[in-house]
């Protein structure tokens, strides 16, 4: 008998009159704030705007959450169109069911939407955002925990996640692979973020090395789970998909630092529209200047040519303070 255990909750919902608080979904929304609100410092150290990582949010995250739902949905389509199943549950994204494959992919497609019509490099915006989507993926696991899902094998560790009997599920205690990855999840965040710092990653390198270092907890993580899923070759799905993305994410970090080393010197272009004043070029005096600029012709209040005095060692005029 097992005497040290982690309870599960003996609920994942909290009724607040007709509106039902969900445990997984209040997760899913803490993990996006803190990878908006980390991502913006992170932008704004890397000499971009404060806010631009949020509007770009606005873009991912509903990519991110359909593609999540979309990878889930066409890797367990047994759950929702097999013999006995309502195929209306896949809709049911409050219930469990986000794979971050998928999430990750369609999420960046809005997110180069976003980028794109701010005129930002996607890679730059990645690298930013990378340890705080660690980080909200840690955070969001636990929305497992409130669902008694995606356990791992049964065992008596003094950590065992204790399991309810409930829909195909079984009383016991089991492996707590949403802790396992959550944690990893944190130490993937703590090594973009020294990385980052000692090699100054850049071009979406700090967010491939992210990648590489979630698929690598991810393999062993995954091998421990008991729920139900498809195999190839002896190997969970999901294994295979991190062996896959592992390879290629390192591939990229190689192959990157050769072609462009370093880090960007501009993330974000200045867009605030204002018209910089042009200061005259060497040999043209500012009567040359003024007289070129075809708004000073329409300006009242533009101060005549030659109206300002010469100084006394016969130095050309001060330009107009006009700021």
């Amino acid at each position: 008998m097992n005497l040290a255990f982690i309870p599960s909750p003996s609920t994942g919902v909290i009724e607040l009159g007709p509106i039902p608080l969900r445990g997984y979904a209040f997760c899913i929304i803490i993990g996006v704030f803190v990878a908006v609100w980390f991502g913006n410092k992170r932008w704004i150290a890397r000499g971009g705007k404060a806010g631009t990582v949020a509007d770009i949010a606005v873009w991912a995250v509903p990519f991110g959450l359909v593609g999540g739902r979309l990878y889930h949905v066409i890797t367990d389509y047994q759950l929702y169109f097999s013999d006995g199943q309502d195929w209306v549950d896949a809709f049911k994204i409050w219930e469990g069911g986000l794979g971050i494959w998928g999430a990750v992919a369609l999420g960046a497609v809005g997110a180069w939407i976003g980028c794109r019509r701010r005129g930002i490099p996607l890679p730059a915006w990645a690298d930013a955002l990378a340890p705080g989507l660690a980080f909200a993926q840690a955070i969001g696991r636990w929305g497992n925990w409130f669902n008694q899902e995606l356990y791992g094998k049964p065992t008596e560790v003094p950590w065992a996640l204790e399991i309810s009997e409930g829909t195909n599920r079984v009383a016991g205690t089991y492996h707590p692979t949403f802790l396992y990855e959550s944690l990893w999840c944190v130490g993937a965040a703590l090594l973009v973020i020294w990385a980052d710092r000692r090699f100054k990653l850049g071009h979406g390198r700090a967010f491939a090395l992210y990648v590489a270092a979630y698929c690598a907890g991810r393999g062993w993580i995954e091998y421990m789970r008991v729920d139900e899923a498809h195999h190839v070759l002896g190997l969970r799905l999901n294994v295979w998909t991190a062996i896959i993305v592992f390879v290629l994410a390192v591939t990229y970090i190689v192959i990157s630092a050769k072609i462009r080393p370093g880090r960007e010197e501009i993330v974000e272009p200045d867009l605030s529209g204002d018209a910089a004043e042009v200061a005259p070029s060497e040999g043209t005096t500012e009567d040359d200047a003024v007289s070129k600029d075809p708004s000073s012709d329409h300006d009242p209040d533009a101060p005549a040519s030659g109206a300002e005095e010469t100084e006394g060692d016969g130095a050309p005029p001060q330009k107009a303070d006009r700021s």
